[in-house]
Formats: structure tokens, sequence, C-alpha cells
């Protein structure tokens, strides 16, 4: 760590760095910044930056407002978007109390947590997001709508698009911040796109995510657009989920690997997804945290709304893909619930924490949904077993509300901030008459 810091602060005087942002989330996952002149880089690394804890949304009581930032030294990165002119870097951080003690509340030592107890069972988790967002010509609403950039469809190459240059310029601002990119293409909505980060650790992929939303951001804006991560900000058309690819490693071999299984997925990794399937609905108020996400939970187009597993089934819950029969280190399942939009450090916490529940006690994986789920019946769905998620947010709090591993997860502060926040939320929304409501009904009723 010494090493790496000493590299951090040659970095900022050959480069003329002139401004270091560090960078963290609140509970709901939204990224919060303070910016330091580079002469306090090196107090940030010893003593951390002090900050106004009650000020961000969940992380601590007013009564316990104070806490320090520690910047991470390894997640120095130049932002390629701020130029060569007074350039700027950035670092994550963690939270702290004054006494040195890990806040309960930030995100990212949730995350930690959880990824400590993996690595107590000799578990390393690895996560592989596929990123689905919009690219809308503005923010403002046209005839109380969103206006995409166009109307292009799945996998469609659009030359000169908008969408085209944007996912280039993307990509390469991604590379630049050390972020590998494993492939991108137009998505099934008209301005719908995907990108697909490199697998890699868990955390380090949480911090990824936050970064890969900021430069999405900040390349529409440099081209004449707007992002928007919203999970369904369309009735018509497909939602933005991030389907997930998980696999557990002990040392350098896949745990989810068995040449002689079924997909040639190990008994540890149904454990797994048996873990995932029986916890899905108490996790879902974090995966899936919006109003919105419910719509897009219950839209169709391939979002799962039913707790199924299968191979090639896109139907389910989830999947376990086999793109390269026998290559052990590709091994993994795709848990499709999860919204583009969630905050990752918690998501990933629950995913983990629910398939690790169903090793420890050995949970029996359920038989395989060989069918689309949408084209059977309620009575069918019934008689084979098939559980739903929860149809709205409301009903996801109720769930999650009596669950002990998500209380043990996430720790009680932010269980019951989660809680709190977002029954306000849904109060709220039952209260208001949408655009998009107000456009479907008033004709017809």
């Amino acid at each position: 760590m010494d090493k790496q810091r000493d590299f951090v602060l040659r970095t900022i005087e050959e480069r003329g760095v002139k401004f270091v942002r560090l960078w963290f989330t609140d509970v709901v996952g939204t990224l919060k910044s303070v910016a330091l002149a580079p002469a306090e880089v090196e107090g940030a690394f010893s003593e951390g930056v002090g900050i106004d804890g009650s000020a961000i949304e969940g992380l601590t009581r007013a009564s316990e407002a104070d806490v320090l930032a520690h910047p991470d030294p390894t997640t120095f990165q130049i932002l390629p978007w701020r130029g060569e002119v007074d350039p700027t870097a950035r670092m994550f951080c963690d939270i702290t109390t004054p006494d040195g003690q890990p806040a309960v509340a930030d995100p990212r030592n949730v995350l930690k947590r959880t990824l400590a107890k993996a690595a107590d069972r000799g578990f390393t988790f690895y996560t592989h997001p596929e990123i689905e967002f919009y690219l809308l010509q503005s923010s403002k609403l046209k005839n109380g709508r969103p206006v995409p950039v166009d109307s292009a469809g799945y996998f469609d190459n659009v030359p000169g698009g908008t969408a085209h240059d944007f996912r280039r310029r993307s990509v390469r601002m991604l590379e630049d911040l050390g972020i590998s990119v494993e492939f991108s293409h137009h998505e099934a909505g008209p301005g719908q796109n995907e990108i697909d980060l490199r697998y890699a650790d868990a955390l380090t992929t949480a911090d990824n995510i936050m970064t890969f939303r900021t430069v999405v951001k900040e390349v529409a804006i440099e081209q004449g657009s707007y992002a928007t991560f919203m999970p369904k900000p369309f009735s018509e058309h497909p939602g933005s989920g991030m389907h997930t690819h998980v696999s557990l490693f002990e040392g350098d071999a896949n745990a989810f690997f068995d040449a002689g299984n079924e997909y040639q997925l190990s008994q540890i990794g149904r454990q797994f997804v048996a873990g995932l399937l029986r916890h899905a609905p108490e996790i879902t108020a974090v995966t899936n945290q919006f109003v919105n996400s419910y719509k897009r939970l219950w839209g169709g187009d391939e979002a799962p709304s039913y707790v199924t597993w299968g191979h090639n089934n896109r139907s389910a819950l989830v999947r376990v893909p086999l793109y390269k029969p026998g290559k052990g280190q590709s091994a993994r399942v795709e848990y499709r619930a999860i919204d583009s939009a969630a905050n990752p450090y918690l998501s990933f916490s629950l995913i983990l924490a629910a398939g690790l529940k169903g090793i420890e006690e050995g949970y029996e994986l359920p038989a395989e949904a060989d069918a689309d789920v949408f084209d059977m019946s309620g009575a069918e769905r019934r008689a084979l077993g098939y559980g739903a998620l929860p149809s709205s947010l409301d009903r996801a709090l109720l769930i999650m509300e009596e669950s002990e591993l998500v209380a043990e997860t996430l720790g009680e502060q932010v269980f019951n901030y989660v809680l709190l926040n977002k029954r306000r939320e849904w109060a709220g929304y039952r209260s208001q008459v949408t655009p998009f409501e107000l456009e479907a009904n008033l004709e017809a009723l």
C-alpha cells in the first residue's frame, strides 16, 4: 500500500494534476465527490478527510455525523474527460468513524464485509455485468415522453449514427481509465445500448460500475445527448437491466465448474443457484430499488418475473450459460433481475450472501424451467412450483422486512434506512399522477 501511495503522489506531481476527487456512494448508489488540492492528498492517505456523514443519504444519523473518507490508492485514475488542461484524478474512498472503525452504512464496506465472509470459506467472488441504458435526445420530455436518439433495434449497425459514435467514445474512455470492456452493441429498444465490462473481483466491478455511469453521462453530454439508467423509461420498449454473471473461485480453480455434471455446473454452483432462487424475493427491494423497477420486471421483453432457472432460457431469473464447453475458468451463472440503476455494492453483497447461504445449508436445486415461463398459465406455473418476484416495491419491502439474510448482510442501519426511505418513495409515488399514466388512461377511462 505504501508503494501504491508513493506512485499516486509521484503521478500527481509528474502529470501536473490540479484536483483529486474523492469518490464514494450513498445508500441509494448515488456517486458523491469531494475535491482535494494535490498538497492535501498525502494527509488524506494518513488521516482521511472529514465529512458530514449526516448530509449523505443513509450514511449516518445526525448524532454521529462526523466521518472520515480514506482514499484507496489502488483506485487512482486520471479522468480523461477533464482534458489535459488542469488534469483531474479520482480515487474511491472507504468511510470510517473518527475512532478508525468502518462506517457500518458505507456501501463499499457492506460489500467488503460480505467478501470477507466468502474469503473465510476460501472463495473469491467475481462478477461480469452487462449494463443497459437509453440514449435520449435530451432530458426534456416531448408530449410527456422522452425522445430516443434513434429508432434502431437489437445489434443494428447504424453507420454514422449517434449511438455508434457514442459507444466508440465511451469504450475508449473506459479503457483509458483501466476498465476493460468485453463488447458493446445496440440493444432492442430505440436509443437503447449495452456495454459489457470484463469480469473482475466484485469490489473492483462495483467501483467500475460507478465509474461507468459517470463516463456514459459525460460522453452523452459531450455529444449533445442524454443518457439514462432508468429501469423502464418507455412502456412499449424493453427496460434496462444489468444481467450479471457471477462465479466463485477457490484459488485459481473455478468452484462452479465440474466437467461431469449437467451444464458443467458443480455441486457448489448448483447450491449457489438454489440460494439465489430461494432468497430472490427478499433481495429484490435492493437489486430493484425504484417504483419504476417493477414496470421493467413485470413488463415482459425477457425481464424475469418468475423465480426459475434454466440453461438457454432467457425467461428465467437465473441462467446457466455454456458459451465455452470444457473451459473451466468460464463457468458461471447469470442473475437477470438486477437493474442497471441499482447500488452495485449492496446488490453484489446480497447476491453473494444468498448464494453462500445455499452452499452453507446445502439447498437442493429445483427442477429446471426448459420452456418460456411467460407462455405458461398461472395454474401450470403453480403446478411446477414456480414462485414469482414481488410485483411492486411495496410488496418487495414487505418481504425484505422479514428477511434475516438481508438484515444481517446489510447491517441494521442500512437495512432500516432502505425500508424507511423506500416506503416514503412508494407513498409519494401513489399520490402522484405521471405523464405516462395520463397518456395511457385519459382517453380509455
